[in-house]
């Protein structure tokens, strides 16, 4: 949720009272939420409002001159996403049950300012939460608008698979099997495009497809020609959707029959920095996507460490330009010396490192000091020369609560260059701090609770109270302090 004081909040009240309507606004705006407020007086006015005004919430209390259902059925009416609270001095079943009907989307009690202001913040999260649902199915239809001409020019056979038949294929699909026109092959089972010796394993694959299982990386077969003749060839399987519905992508290769020794190392280059022996920047990215896409489903916490040695500008006027790269293969060498097999780590920028690691935020922390502790102690031979490089380094712990691929890299980043602001420094952010915190206060007053129980740390303390009633009894307050390390404790300590 975006901070309180950025909220401005475009909001129109429904209330008989202007006195009433002014309190609330009054009530927002004291809690830190900018206000831009209409009151229509009547219904003509509430249509013209929500026509011409970009509505972000509707609070209506139940009025006599602009009834809550015609309310409701003007917002309806407007076409628009404005959630519609209901304002009340208090919960009355029949009511509520009323409102709901009429599209309320929340009642909210107007004495009392806290709920009302959580009932307007969580409205303004589910707002934006569905805006922003909605951006990203816009953004994905033009990406799939985009990826479709490029499916179509691509030289990969590529179709599209639904249930095991063909819904879509592109030319080179179609050359590859012999057909010249796509509906030539609409509603043909892939099975046919598989030689007959492989077709009971083929079954077995698209059955264990359509369970929802995942597909293997690549699977190797002999492909059928239309003309019956089979060809070797190598299929590559992805998720996709078509028209809005669920189905596979295929790609079918011909397979060349090369070495398999020697692909596995071509394979190896290809995902390789040719300078440190680390991954390179694209295959990284992939295993942080995929880690994001893990912790978003809550099957896993990762950390993501970004390493940059300091002052590099001053090292190489003193190493000479000539042995930058030769700093850093020996930075990458003494890394994954520190690293080992605990994490996977790439050349993240010119002179930077990534690497990320799973377990939670003690490990990420910890990796992080072990790695600027092993450069600071460290003498790097760069030639005939010799210097010391530490290093500072950021991160971010990858949680459910920060499960987006741009906030982990935003986060990343800035605590990067916070570290390096310094120097020989680790700056880490971690979403769950304030939770972790929170926590570890809780511990510690359970701690002292059973201390004080195991050990009479409890004392019993009162107090006279002047009877304002004028009867003559004598009142005192009595209260429970504990006792800790010489000092009382009260409640609120």
């Amino acid at each position: 949720m975006q901070n309180a004081n950025d909220i401005t909040i475009r909001l129109l009240i429904v209330d008989d009272s202007g006195e009433n309507a002014e309190a609330i606004v009054s009530t927002l705006r004291n809690s830190g939420i900018a206000v831009r407020p209409w009151r229509p007086q009547d219904a003509a006015e509430l249509s013209q409002v929500l026509a011409n005004q970009a509505i972000d919430l509707v609070l209506a209390s139940p009025s006599q001159g602009i009834p809550l259902p015609l309310v409701a059925q003007h917002i309806a009416a407007s076409g628009k996403d404005i959630p519609l609270v209901l304002l009340a001095d208090r919960i009355d079943e029949d009511e509520l049950v009323q409102a709901s009907s009429n599209g309320v989307r929340a009642l909210a009690l107007r004495q009392r300012n806290d709920h009302l202001l959580a009932v307007v913040r969580d409205q303004w999260v589910d707002l934006q939460a569905r805006r922003g649902l909605r951006r990203i199915e816009a953004q994905m239809r033009e990406t799939e608008r985009r990826c479709d001409a490029l499916i179509a020019s691509s030289r990969d056979p590529i179709a599209y698979v639904h249930e095991g038949m063909h819904i879509r294929a592109n030319d080179a699909y179609l050359e590859m099997f012999g057909y010249e026109d796509f509906d030539d092959i609409e509603g043909i089972s892939l099975l046919d495009m598989v030689a007959a010796q492989h077709v009971d394993s083929f079954k077995q694959l698209l059955k264990s497809l359509s369970r929802g299982e995942a597909p293997p990386p690549q699977y190797q077969l002999d492909a059928r020609h239309q003309d019956g003749s089979a060809f070797p060839a190598t299929m590559e399987f992805t998720a996709a959707t078509y028209e809005g519905e669920s189905c596979l992508q295929v790609v079918f290769r011909r397979r060349l029959e090369l070495d398999t020794e020697l692909a596995r190392e071509v394979e190896d280059l290809r995902q390789r920095d040719q300078v440190t022996g680390l991954l390179n920047r694209p295959t990284f990215m992939l295993q942080v996507e995929d880690a994001v896409a893990q912790a978003g489903r809550s099957e896993g916490q990762f950390g993501l460490l970004l390493v940059e040695p300091d002052h590099y500008a001053r090292l190489i006027p003193d190493i000479g330009l000539d042995s930058a790269d030769t700093l850093i293969g020996a930075m990458a060498a003494l890394l994954a010396e520190v690293v080992g097999d605990d994490a996977q780590m790439a050349r993240f920028g010119e002179h930077s490192f990534a690497l990320l690691q799973s377990g939670a935020y003690a490990q990420t922390l910890a990796m992080a000091e072990r790695i600027r502790e092993a450069f600071a102690a460290h003498v790097f031979t760069i030639g005939a020369r010799s210097a010391t490089v530490t290093v500072s380094l950021g991160g971010v712990q990858v949680g459910e609560k920060i499960a987006s691929i741009g906030q982990v890299l935003a986060r990343a980043s800035e605590c990067a260059q916070a570290a390096a602001a310094l120097g020989n420094t680790t700056r880490i952010f971690d979403p769950a701090a304030v939770d972790r915190i929170e926590e570890e206060r809780v511990q510690r007053w359970v701690a002292r609770i059973r201390e004080a129980l195991a050990g009479d740390g409890f004392q019993l303390h009162y107090q006279p109270v002047l009877n304002l009633q004028g009867e003559p009894l004598e009142l005192y307050e009595a209260y429970l302090r504990l006792e800790h390390n010489g000092e009382l404790l009260s409640p609120t300590a």
